[in-house]
C-alpha cells in the first residue's frame, strides 16, 4: 500500500536552540557569496594623482577669485544703492516736516475762516464795538486770503514732490534688494569653492601633502627663474641703451630702484602705493577684504593707491580700465598686473620680474613672480 506521508523537510537545530531549514541555510549562504562577489566585482573610482588634486584646488581657489570679484561689485552696488535710498529717505522726511508746517499754516487759515466767514460783513458791521474794528478785520481776511491761497499751492508742491521721492524710493529700494541677493548669491558661491578646496586637501596623507607642497615649490621656482632671467635681459638693455648714448629712461620693467626714471609726480605716488603695499606683506588673504588687517587681491591694489592720493575701483574687471595700458616688457614699479583671461587677480609690480599681491585663501601678502600665473595684461595707474 503507498504511502501518503509528506516527505520530511531536513531540519537543523542552532546551538542556540533555533531550527533552520538546511535549504533555505543553503539558499542565504548562496546569496551572500553573490552579493560579496558582486561587490567586489563593482569597479572603484582612481584615487586621483596628486597633480591632479593640485590642479583641482588651484581651479576652485580661481573659481573663488572669480566669486569674489562677483561679490565685491555686487558690494559696491549695494552700498551705493544703500547711501542713495538712505539720502532719500532723509529728503523725504525732511519733505515731510515741510508738509506738516504748512499743514499748520492752513489749519490757522480754515479756523480764521470758522469764525469770520459766517457773518456777512452787514453783521460783522453790526456786532463790532466801532467801525475802526470792522474795518481791521476786513482787511486783515483780505491778507489771509492771499496767504492762504499762496500755502495752498506750496502744500501742492511739497505733495508732489513727496510722492516723486517716494516713487524713486521705492525704485531704489528694488535696486538694493537686488544687489543683495547677488551679493548672498556670491558669497555662497565664494564658500562653496573654498569648502571644497578644503575638503580635497584635508583627504591627503602626510606624505601627499608633502608631495603637494613640493609641487608648489617647483611652480614658485620655475616661476622665479624665469623672473630673474627677464630680469638679466633688462638690465643688459639698459646697459645697451647707455653704451649707444641712449638714456635710461625708456624701459625700467627689470629695474628694483622704485620707478626712478618715472617722471614727477608720477614717480611719487607709485613709491608711496609701493611703500603701503610693502607694509602688508605678512597679512593673511581674506576675500572681500579691503585692510586693515587682511585684503583680497584688488583690496590690496586698491587700498595701495589710495595711500598715494589715487581712486582705483573695487574689482579687478574695473582696475583694469583704469590708467595706460602697458607692455609686460615696459613694465614700472607700481604698475598693476592683470591674470588669467577673465581678469580674476591682480597684484603690484616691484620690479625685477616681481609683484606684491595677496594671493589666494590660506596664504599671506606676499613678493612673488609675476610668472607664476599667466599674465593678462597690465596698466599704470595715476
Amino acid at each position: 500500500m503507498a504511502s501518503h506521508r509528506k516527505p520530511r523537510t531536513s531540519v537543523l537545530t542552532s546551538p542556540g536552540g533555533r531550527r533552520t531549514a538546511a535549504g533555505l541555510t543553503s539558499a542565504a549562504l548562496a546569496s551572500v557569496t553573490l552579493l560579496s562577489q558582486s561587490a567586489d566585482a563593482a569597479p572603484r573610482a582612481p584615487r586621483p594623482t596628486i597633480e591632479e588634486v593640485k590642479q583641482q584646488v588651484d581651479g576652485l581657489y580661481r573659481q573663488a577669485e572669480v566669486a569674489t570679484q562677483k561679490y565685491n561689485a555686487a558690494k559696491e552696488r549695494a552700498d551705493h544703492q544703500r547711501t542713495t535710498v538712505d539720502g532719500l529717505l532723509d529728503a523725504a522726511a525732511k519733505r515731510a516736516q515741510k508738509m506738516n508746517d504748512t499743514r499748520r499754516e492752513l489749519g490757522t487759515f480754515a479756523s480764521a475762516q470758522y469764525r469770520t466767514g459766517g457773518m456777512n460783513p452787514t453783521a460783522q458791521l453790526m456786532l463790532a464795538k466801532d467801525p475802526q474794528q470792522f474795518f481791521d478785520r476786513s482787511h486783515l481776511m483780505e491778507r489771509l486770503t492771499s496767504r492762504q491761497q499762496q500755502a495752498v499751492s506750496d502744500y501742492q508742491e511739497q505733495a508732489a514732490a513727496a510722492a516723486r521721492q517716494r516713487a524713486e524710493a521705492g525704485r531704489s529700494l528694488e535696486r538694493l534688494q537686488t544687489s543683495q541677493a547677488s551679493l548672498k548669491a556670491s558669497k555662497q558661491s565664494v564658500q562653496q569653492k573654498l569648502a571644497e578646496a578644503r575638503q580635497l586637501l584635508s583627504r591627503l596623507t602626510v606624505q601627499e601633502k608633502a608631495r603637494l607642497a613640493e609641487l608648489e615649490r617647483q611652480k614658485e621656482a620655475a616661476a622665479k627663474r624665469k623672473a630673474e632671467e627677464e630680469a638679466r635681459r633688462q638690465q643688459e638693455r639698459e646697459r645697451q641703451q647707455q653704451h649707444d648714448g641712449g638714456t635710461a629712461g625708456g624701459d625700467t620693467g627689470g629695474s628694483t630702484g622704485g620707478g626712478g626714471t618715472t617722471g614727477g609726480t608720477q614717480s611719487t605716488k607709485a613709491e608711496k602705493a609701493l611703500a603701503f603695499a610693502r607694509a602688508q606683506i605678512g597679512k593673511p588673504y581674506v576675500w572681500g577684504a579691503t585692510g586693515p588687517s587682511s585684503y583680497d587681491c584688488s583690496g590690496l591694489t586698491q587700498a595701495a593707491w589710495k595711500a598715494a592720493g589715487v581712486d582705483l575701483p573695487r574689482t579687478t574687471w574695473d582696475q583694469v580700465k583704469v590708467g595706460q595700458r602697458v607692455a609686460t616688457s615696459n613694465l614700472q614699479p607700481g604698475d598693476l598686473v592683470f591674470f588669467f583671461d577673465d581678469i580674476s587677480h591682480v597684484g603690484m609690480y616691484i620690479g625685477g620680474g616681481k609683484m606684491i599681491h595677496a594671493p589666494h585663501p590660506g596664504a599671506d601678502v606676499r613678493e612673488e613672480s609675476i610668472y607664476y600665473m599667466p599674465i593678462y595684461g597690465s596698466v599704470r595707474p595715476g
